[in-house]
């Protein structure tokens, strides 16, 4: 018998019950109708000259109804007159390349047929100098060539550290536009210093580029369109901290305050910038922020297919699987690493032959002297967590939230002849 087999085989599993989270759920019922009001209304366009190039920023992540608005934005730029494009404003993402993050557009739905408009892909940068702290700043030639830049990004906590300005409009003219010499740039002096630096470096570039305006975008719990927010460009530093407080209140959680063991079924750069948000599972790759649950164990199944074998926040679980080793692809993992300076999401957790060996190895060693009564919880990956399910020894406590209702009979998790965990 194989040792894993023989150390680990008579680990008991428990069954798991599946459990409906609530969350607050505000929402654009009508995301283009609101979008369209609120460019128009704001009067920003005439910020665009006559005929004049347009650098549209899209970042790597998959935002709720991105693609749908800034391919109206396009017809809208179109119909005044001007000349959109797309520029990925992606720091070091998609390997570091130009045809990476022109992949990664496309795997997102930024085709040049979805939007209407061609896209700009180089890693090629303007050097515009420095910032009053001596830091170098670049911008994406493209961008910086067009008559005009509109930034549009997800406004978010960000998953390493912790400041007025997180994931957003600052962070992507800082370090998305920047691309790899950029973002290298801005985390070189590590994570205790990105707030400080994002807001130094986006400064330089509003006040040296022609920024017209920024498009905010706000989600909810569901990964649903609830905010948007059109900036003209000397309104983003100020208006963007608010945004931010209002985008930390949005997030969700898993409410528990400690488990045992936390099965993760997929992770991704399409999930979070470290494949699995932080902020959820209470692990952190560097100290400077904090919040979550105490989890023990935490285990990776597998990586999502848009992730293409980028397996960045691998290093904060415990264990994985062959599957997932034999899909890690260290050059899309390992250039976000070494630009970003930090290197812990990136480190390879234990790795065992099949999902049923990982979860008995995840229990063997939470350290719970009675392994049936071991407090697991399955979620399909951080972005969707409204649905999970939690061991049977937990469902008194659920009991308590009101915010959790229990769907559904307890049942046990089942597996394939090869060990994989098949879906409820």
């Amino acid at each position: 018998m194989d040792i894993f087999e023989s150390m680990l085989g008579a680990v008991p599993i428990p069954e798991m019950c599946k459990v409906r989270l609530i969350f607050p759920r505000p929402r654009i019922e009508n995301v283009e109708k609101e979008f369209l009001n609120r460019l128009h209304a704001g009067g920003l366009l005439h910020r665009i000259p006559k005929g004049g190039s347009v650098a549209i920023t899209v970042g790597s992540r998959g935002i709720s109804n991105q693609p749908l608005l800034v391919r109206s934005l396009v017809e809208e730029l179109i119909k005044y007159g001007a000349d959109p494009f797309i520029v990925p404003a992606m720091g070091s993402h998609g390997g570091a390349t130009a045809d990476g993050q022109t992949e990664l557009l496309r795997r997102t739905g930024f085709s040049e047929d979805n939007v209407g408009a061609t896209i700009r892909s180089s890693m090629e940068v303007v050097d515009l100098g420095t910032t009053r702290t001596g830091l170098p700043v670049f911008v994406d030639k493209y961008a910086y060539e067009a008559d005009a830049i509109i930034v549009v990004n997800r406004i978010k906590p960000h998953v390493s550290f912790r400041g007025r300005y997180e994931s957003g409009l600052m962070k992507m003219i800082a370090i998305g536009l920047g691309k790899q010499k950029g973002a290298e740039a801005c985390h070189d002096a590590g994570f205790g210093e990105m707030a400080e630096s994002i807001d130094d470096i986006a400064r330089v570039v509003i006040d040296r580029c022609n920024i017209a305006f920024g498009i905010g975008l706000l989600e909810n719990a569901y990964h649903e369109t609830c905010g948007i927010e059109i900036l003209a460009a000397e309104e983003i530093p100020e208006e963007e901290i608010t945004l931010q407080e209002q985008a930390k209140q949005l997030l969700p959680g898993l409410y528990f305050p400690s488990l045992d063991v936390l099965l993760v079924e997929e992770i991704g750069k399409d999930i979070s910038g470290t494949g699995m948000d932080n902020n959820i599972i209470g692990r952190y790759t560097t100290p400077y922020p904090s919040g979550g649950p105490r989890i023990s164990r935490i285990v990776v199944l597998g990586l999502t297919d848009d992730t293409h074998g980028n397996a960045n926040g691998l290093g904060v679980a415990d264990f994985t699987t062959r599957r997932v080793f034999d899909a890690f692809s260290f050059e899309q993992t390992y250039p976000n690493s070494l630009t970003s300076t930090a290197t812990a999401s990136v480190k390879i957790p234990m790795v065992l032959e099949n999902d049923r060996l990982a979860i008995q190895a995840a229990i063997k060693t939470c350290n719970i002297l009675n392994k049936k009564n071991v407090r697991l919880v399955r979620i399909k990956n951080t972005l969707h967590i409204d649905e999970i399910h939690v061991s049977t020894v937990m469902l008194e406590e659920v009991k308590q939230y009101e915010n959790m209702k229990i769907l559904g009979n307890p049942e046990p998790l089942r597996f394939d002849g090869g060990g994989s965990l098949l879906q409820p």
